[in-house]
């Protein structure tokens, strides 16, 4: 008999990822807010689910991927959430990006009602969900990582149990602060060489192959000298991910003065209107500090508009 997934959340990222899962022989019963979301997981050869209790109900696993900590938390203790109408013993993985504190509060209420919680953030963006190459950092029990293993290699490449509960919440923040500086540098960058007249696709061609290369400037490079930024990651997704990086890191006493600066830019966006940017779209605030003028005011609207539900649960 096939192992049963009810999944939550068919955003950008979670769409995917649920096809994939469905590519590799589960039976996948997806909920989304947008039932459009999920009538296209069952065109993939899903279940479209009317209610978080019908995805659930009977599933050996149980994902979330929905947009900040209060909807994991509405999600999961909501009157007809997860903890009212999942199986004992159901393993819970939930790939959203929350805070650290809320995921170990939210683990001990799923342990206490027989489930078996995993917090396991990923890195990738879009094209690393469709593809099934995922960066996934885990918190939870190890025998409850090492039970999911065949759920986690059907969307993820680097998969890595870092630490109790909480834990994969907290290496995301870092993730997210390394991240939103290097988008911030490249985006100086790409202002700098163009300011000079220099070839710019050819700068980051060669500046790729040196140690200035990353995965940023693989993926986001083009997509700023284009000024294209339809979203693989919404700007206002990383605004929320730079407020849980500086709590802690304020509450732990950790000193970011670079990371601090990169989320203001971030924030500064986001506050005129940009939120609906990808993350690249970090641009747009670059060039307007340097007085280049303005830049994708019609993107802007454009990528609002398409990415309005994206992480609906």
């Amino acid at each position: 008999m096939s192992t049963t997934i009810g999944f939550i959340g068919l955003g950008i990222m979670g769409l995917p990822m649920a096809k994939n899962l469905v590519k590799a022989g589960f039976t996948v019963r997806g909920y989304n807010r947008t039932p459009a979301k999920a009538q296209e997981l069952a065109a993939a050869g899903g279940e479209a689910a009317d209610s978080i209790a019908e995805a659930v109900a009977g599933a050996q696993f149980i994902i979330t991927m929905v947009p900040d900590s209060p909807d994991v938390e509405a999600v999961l203790t909501g009157d007809d959430g997860i903890l009212a109408a999942a199986d004992a013993g159901a393993t819970w993985i939930d790939f959203s990006t929350i805070r650290p504190d809320v995921a170990k509060d939210l683990a001990a209420q799923a342990k206490e009602a027989g489930l078996k919680p995993l917090d396991a953030p990923v890195s990738g963006g879009e094209p690393g969900a469709i593809d099934g190459v995922l960066s996934i950092m885990v918190g939870g029990e190890e025998a409850d990582f090492d039970a999911a293993a065949d759920v986690f290699d059907a969307v993820g490449k680097t998969i890595v149990r870092v630490g109790p509960s909480g834990s994969g919440q907290t290496v995301k923040a870092a993730n997210q602060l390394i991240v939103a500086g290097n988008i911030g540098l490249l985006a100086e960058a790409v202002v700098f060489l163009e300011a000079y007249g220099v070839e710019t696709a050819s700068a980051l061609q060669v500046l790729g192959g040196g140690l200035a290369g990353s995965k940023v400037l693989e993926q986001k490079g083009q997509k700023m000298l284009d000024r294209e930024f339809a979203p693989g990651f919404r700007l206002a997704l990383h605004h929320k991910d730079m407020g849980i990086v500086t709590a802690a890191a304020r509450e732990a006493g950790v000193a970011i003065p670079l990371g601090a600066a990169v989320a203001q830019l971030v924030a500064a966006t986001v506050a005129q209107g940009n939120g609906g940017l990808d993350h690249s779209g970090l641009l747009t605030v670059v060039e307007q500090l340097s007085g280049s003028g303005d830049t994708a005011a019609d993107d802007t609207a454009s990528a609002q508009e398409t990415t309005a539900q994206e992480g609906a649960a």
